[in-house]
């Protein structure tokens, strides 16, 4: 087979398997993890041999008319260049992962088949969006992406927290979505083709276009609400009430990240504005140090995973703001590895906590012996995220600071601002120490506990029981925590491997990325590295500082978190600085005042005129129901009665002339 048609397989087959598991699981659940796990297994094969094939050499395109529209053609196409190739690869290996992972963790869900099916459904639509060469087809993948995240999310429909998750996840998604589509709408006139080499030909080396401030903004728009950046960020966190492996597919390879994707496939257009790279710039400064703040004062697990992923997104935004598309796309696959590693190890530490709504780190029993494998991989997966070598999160993040750095310079890209540039520099070394203290926290807390407490608070406080010793003794769960399948800690292990290695790569991928070196430069290399060690030792001698705390303070008392940002902002960080309370003002508010009013001027209004205008027909037909008595006499005698009316009017009438 040619490269094409192997491409063209890639999310054919999951695409299948999510259609057949959907009319097939209920009536052959033999079949259900078949369908959910080889054919995503075969599609992630095929696209690391796409890769293989591909090579980082030239660009291989396939395209056929699907339909002549009069006016902007419509092709189905295919683009296979080196970013494309990688982030497939990426793609397929995280979502082979997730449903492996699956098996284990809903082993016991009764709604496992549907689940499974739209998982691949998922992964399908993401390869649509990163290999096709047209932006309408783009567009599918990007909306079926959407509507397969308000599924998953909602997966526990029966809790109140899925279903207001779903929805808004949804529902802010589209917000961006609506402005994404007409900029893909005017891009299209614009450039005279939806083709993206045609756009870029158009942008780079043609006429230009119309409105290239009008049109990058409107594409921001899109993939601010996809990617979760400010302001549209807020769905994100919320959206943790979906399975964690749904998480873990979510944040590290399809929806978050198509709309980094998308602006680095566009960045030509995005450059050629830059009044856009300094909205860009800001958009990321923003959620960078927002996000960090609000992840060091969370409690939940994965809510502190899911602002992680907001701010390392701010990271890949802010590489592409100063004109580095490859600082933003190694990022991408690297984060990509560490976070679906450290949102499925989040799902066993939440699986051995003996309970899956038991995910505050300050309550949780120490676990590091009962789960050994956890722990040291998510260890590592923390050290990647806080960019500590010789972790990829390390190399990858010092690109973009190195990108930014250099931006700042008299060598900067063409139209890249060094305002901008100086943004995104601060605030990612501001961020670098802030996601090193709570990756450290996270880490402390969830598997150490607070300092100096011999047990946790809901332990027994007396001497431990033969069990409890004989499970110490063996390495093993103490009773009432469940044990992770094993396909789960495998997975864990396989995740492990590219979150240590894949970053020492950084030398080979300028040949894939057709560029710039990727390699880290002194000063910020330096700088970075010491801001996340003081991070990490500031975090440690907070939490040994909790110790002095009484067994009995209160769980936000004995919190280094709230220890380093003082109540005051603890507070406001926790909540997410209160952004979803003001779209609830804003915007909630007014649409419920005005859904009231029109429910007002329906019930009192229009049912008025409505009802009175039956009333009228209602009195008559009373009346004449009246009348009908089913007596014959009457009848008769009303008929006589007319009659001899009618008889005397006649002989008036006739007298009368």
């Amino acid at each position: 087979m040619n490269t094409v048609t192997l491409a063209i397989l890639v999310p054919l087959l999951p695409f299948l398997a999510g259609g057949a598991g959907l009319l097939l699981g209920g009536r052959a659940p033999g079949l259900v993890r078949p369908l959910a796990v080889l054919p995503t297994l075969a599609a992630a094969v095929l696209a690391i041999l796409v890769a293989a094939r591909q090579g980082g050499g030239e660009a291989i395109d396939a395209a056929t008319r699907y339909t002549p529209t009069g006016s902007v053609p419509i092709d189905l196409a295919l683009h296979l260049d080196g970013f494309a190739v990688l982030i497939a690869a990426l793609v397929g290996v995280v979502a082979c992962c997730v449903q492996l992972y699956s098996i284990g963790y809903l082993r016991d869900d009764e709604r496992y088949s549907s689940y499974a099916a739209l998982v691949s459904l998922f992964t399908a639509a993401m390869f649509l969006v990163v290999y096709s060469g047209d932006l309408m087809v783009l567009l599918i993948g990007w909306e079926v992406m959407g509507i397969c995240s308000y599924f998953l999310i909602g997966h526990y429909w029966e809790t109140a927290e899925a279903r207001s998750a779903s929805i808004k996840a949804f529902l802010v998604t589209k917000l961006g979505d609506v402005p994404f589509l007409l900029g893909v709408f005017a891009l299209g006139v614009d450039a005279g083709t939806f083709r993206i080499n045609g756009i870029l030909t158009t942008v780079v080396s043609g006429p230009g276009l119309d409105h290239p401030t009008l049109i990058a903004l409107l594409l921001l728009a899109g993939a601010v609400g996809k990617s979760a950046q400010v302001p549209l960020q807020t769905w994100l966190p919320d959206a943790m009430a979906g399975p964690t492996p749904v998480s873990a597919l979510i944040h590290a390879a399809t929806m978050v990240a198509a709309g980094i994707y998308v602006v680095a496939r566009l960045l030509p257009v995005f450059a050629a504005s830059t009044a856009a790279l300094v909205v860009m710039a800001v958009i990321a400064a923003l959620t960078m140090v927002g996000s960090a703040l609000s992840a060091l004062a969370q409690d939940d697990v994965k809510r502190v995973l899911a602002y992680s992923t907001i701010g390392q997104l701010g990271y890949m935004t802010g590489a592409l703001a100063v004109g580095s598309r490859d600082a933003a796309v190694f990022h991408l696959l690297s984060h990509g590895a560490f976070k679906a590693l450290l949102f499925l190890g989040a799902g066993v530490l939440i699986h051995a906590a003996g309970t899956n709504s038991l995910t505050e780190i300050s309550r949780m029993p120490r676990l590091r012996a009962a789960i050994p494998d956890a722990y040291w991989t998510m260890t590592a997966g923390l050290l990647a995220l806080a960019a500590i070598a010789p972790f990829s999160g390390f190399f990858s993040k010092e690109a973009v600071l190195s990108a930014a750095e250099h931006a700042t310079g008299s060598h900067a890209p063409p139209g890249v601002p060094a305002a901008g540039a100086w943004i995104v520099l601060v605030a990612g070394l501001a961020t670098a120490l802030l996601t090193a203290a709570y990756a450290a926290r996270l880490w402390l807390l969830a598997f150490h506990g607070r300092s100096g407490e011999p047990a946790p608070a809901e332990a027994p406080q007396g001497p431990p029981g033969e069990a409890e010793l004989e499970a110490a003794a063996l390495g093993e769960p103490a009773p009432g925590h469940h044990r992770p399948a094993p396909v789960m800690n495998a997975v864990l292990w396989v995740l492990f491997v590219p979150t240590l290695a894949f970053g020492l790569t950084y030398p080979l991928l300028p040949d894939w990325f057709g560029g710039g070196s990727l390699a880290p430069t002194l000063a910020t290399t330096a700088l970075g590295s010491a801001l996340a060690v003081a991070g990490i030792l500031v975090m440690y001698a907070a939490w040994r500082r909790t110790a002095a705390a009484p067994a009995s303070a209160p769980r936000a008392g004995t919190d280094p978190g709230r220890l380093l940002l003082g109540p005051a902002l603890h507070r406001q960080a926790a909540a997410g600085f209160h952004v979803d309370a003001l779209y609830h003002r804003l915007f909630v508010r007014p649409v419920l005042a005005a859904a009231e009013l029109v429910r007002f001027l329906d019930r009192q209004v229009i049912d008025t005129y409505v009802s009175g205008a039956g009333a009228l027909p209602r009195l008559l037909g009373t009346l004449v129901r009246r009348t009908q008595t089913g007596n014959v006499q009457t009848y008769l005698s009303v008929l006589l009665a007319g009659s001899l009316a009618l008889g005397i009017a006649a002989v008036v009438a006739v007298t009368g002339s």
